[in-house]
């Protein structure tokens, strides 16, 4: 028995997301890069690789990453490369793509040697929060006046235009696509590649991706550039779980259920979005807060029904617990950090990483 709590990497939910990119990468022509910012657990990368073409990444450590454990082509994005870091970052990657053009100007002379690229802010956006939203006022992400792109264009052979937020909306994405198009027609034209960044939920249930695989393959031979999409949530969505035990119940004008975890530690975004977790089946008459066992106050998963009351010593299962989870784990509180395990297609269990005290003071100083 392993020892909770742990993320938990289902291989058969993994390869049915993969199928779907695969898929999507034949029908469109497009090709595929994990986004490290929201999945990096390099243990299944070799259940990916097949399917993906490489990885992109937000920063020198993301891209080193990438080109070590992923392989294929690798893209570097960075809000702002820092001087020391960027002849490193040049020597791991396929591509750089530079946030804005006093990035570019000032480090594409040391970058001759690959593509460059520069990140392109549309103006519009899928994102319903604001904290989320790269179209925001006063955004720091990307160039958006045509004066100023234009004057890259020596410099540049491609443009990555991240816009979209768990977009799962297909005629939106066709709207904004279109809209995008009105507007820097002309100059992606002069372009070799494009990039249509991450948050386009083409995997998930319903999603119309023969629709998708058709527009974008319009898109490429309109402008007669290479498409990148750069999935992150849509390449392990509901590939994984959250495993945590009941340690503790009490009853304070509610039914309160304690657990070996905390969200301000292990799913961090839950706190960030103020977002309840899911859990299935979530249907029955016994109604309990599932809490974290930090001390914050607001470490609450949400509230679930149960079948049966539950007991201490229970198991609770949270699911799609694999995007922006192990990436932004954190040692607050010292609560213990998940182990990471993998459920192979026979249904066993294999425990790939534990992470104890000794991982939580070489984390400080």
């Amino acid at each position: 028995m392993i020892e909770t709590p742990f993320y938990q990497i289902d291989t058969v939910r993994l390869r049915a997301n993969m199928d779907k990119v695969a898929r999507l990468r034949e029908l469109s022509g497009a090709k595929a890069l994990l986004a490290l910012k929201c999945f990096a657990t390099w243990s299944v990368f070799d259940r990916m690789r097949p399917f993906m073409d490489g990885t992109t990444s937000s920063s020198l450590y993301e891209l080193r990453l990438g080109r070590e454990k992923f392989g294929g082509e690798t893209h570097a994005y960075s809000v702002a490369w820092a001087d020391h870091e960027i002849d490193e970052a040049i020597s791991h990657a396929d591509k750089i793509i530079f946030n804005s053009l006093g990035q570019l100007e000032r480090f594409a002379d040391r970058a001759k040697g690959i593509a460059c690229g520069l990140r392109l802010n549309p103006g519009v956006s899928t994102s319903g929060f604001d904290l989320a939203d790269p179209a925001r006022p006063f955004s720091r992400l990307g160039e958006w006046d045509m004066d100023r792109l234009e004057a890259a264009l020596p410099r540049i052979s491609g443009v990555m235009i991240h816009y979209n937020c768990e977009n799962a909306d297909f005629p939106l994405f066709d709207r904004q696509l279109t809209e995008i198009e009105s507007r820097f027609g002309p100059f992606l034209e002069k372009l070799d590649w494009v990039s249509l960044g991450g948050g386009i939920h083409f995997t998930g249930e319903g999603y119309p991706l023969d629709a998708l695989a058709a527009r974008l393959k319009a898109f490429s031979e309109r402008f007669g550039v290479q498409v990148y999409l750069e999935p992150g949530e849509a390449a392990i969505t509901e590939s994984a779980t959250l495993e945590v035990t009941v340690l503790d119940l009490l009853s304070h004008g509610k039914e309160l259920a304690i657990v070996d975890s905390s969200i301000e530690a292990h799913m961090l975004d839950l706190l960030i979005y103020r977002q309840p977790a899911k859990i299935a089946p979530n249907e029955g008459p016994h109604s309990y807060m599932v809490c974290g066992k930090s001390c914050l106050a607001g470490d609450i998963f949400g509230e679930f029904a149960f079948p049966e009351p539950l007991k201490v010593g229970d198991r609770i299962s949270v699911r799609d617990a694999a995007g922006y989870t192990m990436v932004k784990k954190n040692w607050f509180n010292g609560v213990k950090m998940p182990s990471i395990v993998i459920r192979e297609e026979d249904g066993t269990l294999r425990l790939v990483r534990e992470f104890g005290y000794e991982d939580y003071a070489s984390s400080l100083s």
